[in-house]
């Protein structure tokens, strides 16, 4: 039997991984964790170890990626990112390279777990400064390893305007397609730089209230950051935004590529939950209405600026 999707992975599955090919590892428990994502499934490996399997073949490159350029990042980061301990090969019916890691201690980011959420902005936008500064001599360029993050938002064009031909009538389409066309017309003329790639709050953990780790640099390479800005709608508001938002710097081009990247993901999941999951429809207006709000005050903004020096 060939494994290759979620439901065939399991701890057993782990379990015989680990002992055929990692036998000094094979007497520690494995134990599902507590939150766990959907591109891979991850175990706990004894106390100290985190075992991770990509769930699909577009989600299997991460490992390779990430236990070559994680040891790279990781002495000019503010705070602890995984740390690869070995690399696993295919084996026992399932299909993929996998990973073993260093277990790190905290919580999932959520607003209730954190003591002061603009401190906490500042510490997110401190990282994202902190990664951009890293060396991207021979990093890996954006495109299908990243799913297409750290390259213009234009990737995503058709699935963006098929998703507003859908939500006609149900949110301010006029809106939201003038940011689309915002963000396509502020196009990236920088320096390649390091990108997460999936900053959200899933992928922070929070120890004693504070900023304590980043996890999964699946999505990770080099390219245009823009589209690690899009927490600043999915997560803060008000004086955290604003916080964050002065920290983390970057032009106005990038900000309005940013509120293309926000507004695509948001848009996309709106067509998946709006009839299905009131809640998580809810959630996702509540990003598209952010970003259409701050698109206005910025394009005002900059009118204002615009119009002050005349004369």
């Amino acid at each position: 039997m060939c494994i290759d999707g979620r439901a065939g992975i399991d701890a057993g599955l782990v379990k015989r991984l680990v002992a055929t090919q990692f036998p000094q590892w094979s007497a520690l428990p494995v134990t599902p964790v507590e939150v766990d994502g959907w591109d891979n499934r991850t175990y706990r490996l004894g106390d100290e170890m985190t075992v991770r399997l990509p769930t699909a073949v577009g989600y299997a490159p991460a490992v390779d990626k990430e236990h070559r350029w994680l040891p790279v990042l990781a002495p000019s980061l503010p705070v602890a990112i995984p740390v690869p301990l070995a690399k696993g090969a295919p084996g026992e019916g399932y299909s993929f390279n996998w990973s073993i890691r260093g277990w790190l201690d905290g919580e999932t980011a959520s607003i209730d777990r954190i003591d002061d959420l603009s401190e906490f902005a500042t510490s997110v936008a401190d990282f994202i400064r902190a990664l951009q500064r890293v060396d991207a001599t021979g990093g890996p360029s954006a495109g299908a390893h990243s799913a297409y993050r750290g390259v213009s938002p234009a990737y995503y064009d058709d699935e963006t305007r098929r998703s507003l031909v859908m939500l006609e009538g149900r949110i301010d389409t006029i809106r939201a397609l003038a940011v689309w066309d915002a963000a396509l017309e502020a196009a990236w003329s920088g320096p390649p730089v390091w990108f997460h790639g999936d900053f959200a709050s899933g992928n922070l953990l929070v120890r004693d209230g504070k900023l304590a780790a980043v996890i999964d640099f699946g999505a990770s390479g080099v390219g245009d950051p823009a589209c690690d800005l899009v927490i600043a709608w999915t997560m803060f508001s008000g004086d955290s935004r604003e916080a964050f938002r002065s920290a983390v710097g970057q032009d106005s081009d990038t900000w309005a590529r940013a509120r293309g990247w926000a507004l695509w993901k948001a848009l996309i999941s709106l067509v998946q939950d709006i009839d299905r999951d009131e809640k998580q429809a809810a959630g996702h207006r509540r990003v598209i209405d952010e970003v259409l709000a701050d698109h206005t005050f910025s394009s005002r903004t900059s009118a204002s600026k615009h119009g002050s020096g005349r004369r």
